[in-house]
């Protein structure tokens, strides 16, 4: 009997080793690999034919918290998740909440509604260009009507990085109002037929059945919303390149602009682990303390 059950149980630590092994490859090959490869690199110098690379440990962390540019970049990514994040998710849920509701022609709306996500984000950055193009655009032509003067919006400091935020909240609210729309419908109508008879209104209904049950589904969005905050770079290619003076720069681009426009690997990839800490410290947060709360443990 022993025997059986230990050749059950040996059968049982198999299936699951072949259940995991898929899942276990890919993220060795494209995440844990590439990532002690990217940790183990940001150990060593800058390497030329003349002068080799050479192990200076945290030297490359040192540069780039010496680097102004870095904090600036910094302050760019912070400021522009710290506006996303949040907008996108309230428009995000709004819209939700009226595409669930019963209107006419709802099909449509929700269809508007996710057209920008489908999108390419080149294609959607190039539509952009024409609403930002000084004189000649949209939101120009419109303030001519007016009276206002024409404004280079992707051109000054004072106004690229905003610029670049509205398109990142146009671009993905549609995107997390799938996520919202299809979390409502699992809400069993059964909530409202009692709030009504109740005497509730709609908001308190809203307030206090509708937000606590979507809860898990704003923690999985904010998440994602968080993630996308430092990797949606394709925008910055066709409207600023970072400029003007960096003031649009956000993290990934200067990634990007360190490895492959400076051919500096080793800062690159001391960048791209800080990225990584930080991000892995937030979804911890965010999982341990939030995750909690969420599902009401």
């Amino acid at each position: 009997m022993n025997e059986l059950a230990r050749l059950e149980r040996r059968r049982r630590i198999i299936n699951g080793w072949l259940l995991l092994s898929p899942a276990l490859i890919f993220l060795s090959l494209f995440a844990f690999i590439p990532s002690v490869a990217t940790l183990w690199e940001s150990l060593f110098s800058r390497g030329t034919r003349r002068n080799p690379s050479e192990f200076i440990g945290g030297g490359n962390y040192a540069d780039l918290f010496a680097d102004p540019t870095f904090w600036l970049v910094v302050k760019n990514n912070l400021l522009y998740a710290g506006v996303t994040i949040p907008v996108s998710i309230v428009i995000a849920l709004s819209m939700a909440l009226w595409a669930n509701s019963k209107i006419s022609a709802r099909g449509f709306v929700r269809t508007a509604y996710f057209t920008p996500t489908v999108l390419p984000m080149i294609a959607a950055a190039n539509l952009w260009l024409f609403f930002y193009t000084p004189g000649l655009g949209v939101l120009d032509q419109i303030g001519a009507l007016f009276g206002f003067t024409s404004v280079n919006w992707l051109g000054q400091p004072e106004t690229a990085l905003w610029a670049i935020v509205i398109v990142t909240i146009w671009k993905e609210s549609g995107f997390f109002m799938i996520f919202y729309l299809a979390a409502l419908q699992t809400i069993p109508p059964d909530l409202k037929e009692a709030a009504d008879i109740e005497g509730a209104s709609r908001w308190t209904y809203t307030r206090r059945v509708v937000l606590p049950l979507l809860a898990p589904t704003t923690l999985f969005v904010m998440v994602n919303a968080l993630i996308n905050s430092v990797k949606l770079i394709d925008h910055l290619f066709i409207l600023t390149k970072g400029g003007p003076s960096d003031a649009s720069k956000l993290i990934l681009y200067y990634i990007w602009e360190m490895a492959f426009a400076y051919f500096d690997a080793p800062h690159a990839a001391a960048m791209t682990v800080l990225v990584l800490v930080v991000l892995g410290i937030v979804a911890a947060v965010q999982f341990t303390l939030l995750d909690r709360r969420t599902h009401y443990r």
